[in-house]
């Protein structure tokens, strides 16, 4: 982290996703479980170094633990203001299977996603259910490859537009 800058605290970040969608919150909070899972598999290549002694690598450790940390809590944030306006994280289940390694889907119930597909429903609590599916149902250090995460963006736009033809408005 720079010196000059510091991270946003956890008060003025909840303010800050307060008014946002509720899309935006579950896809801030995909985002930061990939900058946690970029900073774990660093740690992993870091330790071994720090291990060795390099004092430096040990601070980088100790700092991107810190990082994960914050990020962590602030998918906690983003959980409570999903939860706050009536709505279902819904995540929890599917996050814990895919922490073990188990395929989420094709269980043979006839909900239409083929075998090995990662498929999360969010519940809204009021009847309303989305589904989205993503690759293999593996997962892959919980990233979303540049490709797969620009697809998902432009199928957002495209669906943003024609519902009411005029794009997405920020």
């Amino acid at each position: 982290m720079s010196s000059t800058s510091t991270p946003i605290n956890p008060r003025t970040f909840a303010l800050a996703i307060k008014d946002l969608p509720l899309s935006n919150l579950h896809l801030k909070a995909a985002e930061l479980r990939n900058s946690i899972s970029h900073l774990q598999y660093s740690n992993t290549e870091l330790q071994r170094w720090a291990d060795a002694g390099d004092r430096d690598c040990a601070e980088a450790v100790r700092e991107n633990e810190m990082t994960i940390g914050r990020m962590e809590e602030r998918i906690e944030l983003c959980r409570r203001e999903v939860e706050k306006r009536g709505f279902r994280w819904g995540e929890s289940e599917v996050e814990e299977k895919m922490m073990m390694g188990e395929e989420v889907g094709g269980n043979g119930t006839g909900d239409g996603i083929e075998e090995g597909t990662l498929a999360v429903r969010v519940e809204t609590g009021r009847g309303e259910s989305r589904d989205i599916e993503q690759g293999n149902g593996r997962r892959t250090g919980g990233s979303l490859s540049d490709e797969e995460l620009a697809r998902r963006l432009r199928q957002q736009m495209e669906e943003a537009e024609d519902e009411d033809g005029s794009g997405i408005h920020l």
